[in-house]
Order: C-alpha cells, then sequence, then structure tokens
C-alpha cells in the first residue's frame, strides 16, 4: 500500500522508515558496481535518510560505498550523520568530494562538524575547502567557548539601518540574492553603531506597504543572545519564550550572528538525550561505537552499582540470625528493596528533567518534596496492604505480613525523598544530577529497604 492511501494512524509508524530493501539494493549495486542504479537509488533520498542508511552499515561497507559513490555524500548528509560516524566518512571521502560537500554549508553546519572533529588534518581540509570570507567566519566562530552561542550562531545575517522603509528594506533584499542566507526569518534591524534594535517577520515585511517604516514593524518579543552564553541557556531561552531566531551580540553588543529555532531545537534534543542516556549510566554512547568505546563508558557505572551492592550487602549481613530462623525473610526482602528502587527512579527521573528545563527551583523545591513523599506514602500503603496480605496468606504468618507492610511503607517514602533531595544536592555541589543520581538514589533504596525490613523482623519476629 502506498503511504498517500494510508488512512487513520494505520502504517503511520513507519511512513518515514527507509524502505526496507533499500539496504540490500544499494549493497548489490555496489558489489555490480553499478553506478547508474546507485544514482536511481540515492538520487530520490533526504540527506537525513542517507545518513540514516550509512549509520545501518558495517565500516566495511561504508568504505566500498564510498570508494564506489562519494558523490552520495553533501554538506548536509555529513551535518545528518552520527558525530561518532563523521570523522570516519570524511576520512573515506577523496579530498575533491569533502570540499565540495561543505562548499555550501552555513558557517554555523561548518562549526559543528569541525567540533566533532579530532583530526587536525581533516580539519584543515575542511577549512581549506571554504572560501576566504567563509573561513574567516567559521575561524571566527571557533574563537568562542565551546558550547557557546558563539558557536551555534550563523554569521550570515539579514540586517538593515533602523530608519529604512519597507520599500528600501524589499528592494535591497532583492539587489542580495546571491549573499542571503539559504534559510532566514527575520530581517533584523541595527542602529548606527551596529547594535540589534529589533526584528521584523518576513510575513509582516511583505505585507506591509513600501512606505512605511521597519521600526514600526518590529515584533514585542525580541532578545539579544551574548555570543558567550552556554547553549543550553540559548535552546531555554528559546523554548520559554517561543522564538523562531534572535541576533548574537558580542560583548559590545554588536550583531555578530543570528541563532535559528532548528539550531536551539537540535541542543535541546541533545541535552534531553544526554539526561536520558546519564541516568541509564552509559554517557554518550551510540549504536555506532564500537565494543571497547561502549564497555569503557558502562564500566565506571557498573563499578559504582558494584560498590553499592556490597554495601547492601554489608547490610543484610548485619541480619544473618535472623534470616537463618526465618526463611521467608530471604524470600521477600528483595520485593521491598526492588519497590523502593522503582520508586525513586520514578522520582529521580522527574526531578532530573524539572532541573535540567528550570522548572525545579528554590521557591517551589519544598511542595515538590512533600508531593513525592506524599505520593510515597499513598503508595506505600497501598503496596502494604497487598504484600501484608500476601505474607499473611504465603507463610501463614499475621507478623510476617506486618513487617513487610511497614518496611514498604517506610522504603517508598524515604524513595521518593531521596529522589528529589539527592539530584538537587548534587546540583547544588555543581555535580551534574543526570550523571550521579541514579546510584546514590539506589543505595538509599537499597540499605532503606533491606535495614527496615529486617531490622522490624528482629525485633517483631524473634
Amino acid at each position: 500500500m502506498a503511504k498517500d492511501e494510508l488512512s487513520g494512524t494505520e502504517g503511520y509508524e513507519d511512513a518515514y522508515a527507509l524502505d526496507a530493501t533499500l539496504y540490500e539494493d544499494v549493497i548489490a549495486a555496489v558489489d555490480a558496481g553499478d553506478e547508474s542504479r546507485l544514482d536511481a537509488l540515492f538520487e530520490p533520498l533526504h540527506p537525513a535518510d542517507i545518513a540514516d542508511l550509512l549509520e545501518q552499515m558495517s565500516s566495511g561497507e561504508r568504505a566500498e560505498l564510498l570508494g564506489a559513490y562519494s558523490r552520495a555524500i553533501d554538506g548536509e548528509v555529513l551535518s545528518d550523520l552520527d558525530e561518532v560516524l563523521r570523522e570516519e566518512v570524511i576520512s573515506l571521502l577523496p579530498e575533491g568530494a569533502l570540499a565540495e560537500a561543505v562548499r555550501d554549508l552555513e558557517s554555523d553546519d561548518v562549526v559543528d562538524l569541525l567540533e566533532d572533529i579530532e583530526d587536525a588534518g581533516q580539519q584543515q581540509a575542511i577549512l581549506g575547502a571554504l572560501d576566504d570570507d567563509d573561513r574567516a567566519a567559521v575561524e571566527a566562530a571557533l574563537s568562542y567557548p565551546e558550547e557557546s552561542a558563539g558557536r551555534l550562531m550563523q554569521t550570515e545575517v539579514v540586517r538593515v539601518p533602523e530608519f529604512w522603509s519597507v520599500g528600501e528594506t524589499i528592494d535591497f533584499l532583492r539587489s542580495q540574492t546571491e549573499d542571503l542566507p539559504e534559510q532566514f526569518y527575520h530581517v533584523i534591524l541595527v542602529d548606527p553603531r551596529m547594535k540589534p534594535v529589533g526584528n521584523v517577520t518576513l510575513g509582516r515585511l511583505l505585507s506591509t506597504p513600501r512606505p512605511v517604516m521597519m521600526r514600526d514593524l518590529v515584533e514585542e518579543m525580541f532578545r539579544t543572545i551574548p555570543a558567550d552564553q552556554p547553549q543550553a541557556d540559548v535552546a531555554y531561552a528559546f523554548n520559554q519564550y517561543h522564538l523562531i531566531s534572535a541576533p548574537v551580540v558580542d560583548a559590545d553588543g554588536r550583531l555578530v550572528g543570528v541563532i535559528t529555532i532548528d539550531d536551539a531545537m537540535i541542543v535541546l534534543e541533545e541535552e534531553a538525550e544526554e539526561d536520558i542516556l546519564r541516568l541509564a549510566g552509559v554517557g554518550d554512547s551510540s549504536l555506532s561505537d564500537r565494543i571497547l568505546e561502549t564497555t569503557k563508558r558502562r564500566f565506571p557505572w557498573l563499578f559504582v552499582n558494584l560498590i553499592t551492592a556490597i554495601l547492601a550487602s554489608a547490610v543484610i549481613a548485619q541480619f544473618e540470625e535472623t534470616i537463618a530462623q526465618f526463611v521467608a525473610l530471604a524470600v521477600l526482602m528483595p520485593i521491598v528493596a526492588s519497590m523502593g528502587g522503582n520508586a525513586g527512579t520514578q522520582s529521580l527521573t522527574v526531578a532530573v528533567r524539572a532541573i535540567a528545563t528550570r522548572d525545579l527551583t528554590g521557591s517551589n523545591l519544598m511542595r515538590v518534596v512533600l508531593r513525592e513523599a506524599g505520593a510515597g506514602l499513598i503508595n506505600g500503603l497501598a503496596f502494604a496492604l497487598v504484600m501484608g496480605l500476601v505474607g499473611y496468606f504465603w507463610f501463614a504468618s499475621a507478623a510476617l505480613g506486618g513487617v513487610i507492610a511497614v518496611a514498604m511503607v517506610i522504603n517508598l517514602v524515604i524513595a521518593g525523598l531521596a529522589g528529589v533531595l539527592v539530584p538537587v544536592t548534587l546540583e547544588r555541589l555543581k555535580i551534574d544530577p543526570a550523571l550521579a543520581s541514579g546510584a546514590f538514589v539506589t543505595t538509599v533504596t537499597d540499605i532503606v529497604g533491606f535495614f527496615a525490613f529486617l531490622g522490624l523482623a528482629a525485633v517483631v519476629l524473634l
């Protein structure tokens, strides 16, 4: 069934996936040396789809494809590639193909490529492929701190004096068609000192009579971005204030570039992805990573988890005699720790994301802490009833059912508190809460869960 024949939601989950046979067709065409077939396969593909295709291939298959058909790669494909693969793909491209690929990119995309390349020779090859003006703009952007607005911005801007009319602006734009950015959303108004004073949308510009002054059309929401501002703050500003583009200024307030919404949204996506990966203790992992790279990233946090498991086992060891007398404790105690760990992870995930989006602040911290503790208490009571009955009917012991019920309430309340307080504390200590919180919360819930359950059992059952 063709995609345009689909109705409702059926089939749309794969609407943007690559054709299932494309991979096999490309490999077959490479093996046969059939360039005309490769032309036919690649011609309708979007650069993002070509990047996805390259990411699905093995290193050997990528090398064969690029050796036989390097013109499949242009600058947009390099921009869309997983950063882990960019260096590999660039190293496989002939020098002329690389120059052709990067020549038509905007300056911010070239900077993004250079940031992810460690090989100095490849960096120079890309810079050498640029025109003198473009190279100067890229080198100027690279002079700003990493992950700053200066690195994120594009230097191609559309600006006019604030005292121009709509007619003068339109005539100017028509005379500069070759020098205009490929995409732009605003005309930036500047004063005689080159300081931005307002934005005018293209829609407002084109729908206004020629004699009207540009300063009369500026948007109410206008913000400038300092070139040294962290890119995470830039992305937050775009999301918070619904910006489409924003001028970037230097230390003296002069216009040096512009950031557009597509670049800001990429940063937001990267920040969210980074938080998710770090919460799982896998760092900046990618499906393209090799075995040793994957092992190195995961080993440190697996080691931390081993230490926390040993600490939890040390707590259990303190109640060895109690467990020996009541074997049922060994059966039930993992339930308490597991429930606490899951509840803590739920609270932790919400808290870490709220910290990243600046929704969790000092003014609402206590309310959030009380909410999580309250949720833990209510859930604890509900599951205490369930586990109390399980303990009673499974082991025919009302006392055992009461012990696990009380331990469940205690651990779920502590889990809710730890899930908020641990990341907040780490954030105030300038430690990334997404990276370190999971191990600490798991340790707290395991130790509290085991200690509460076994300690109560030692008092009540002996």
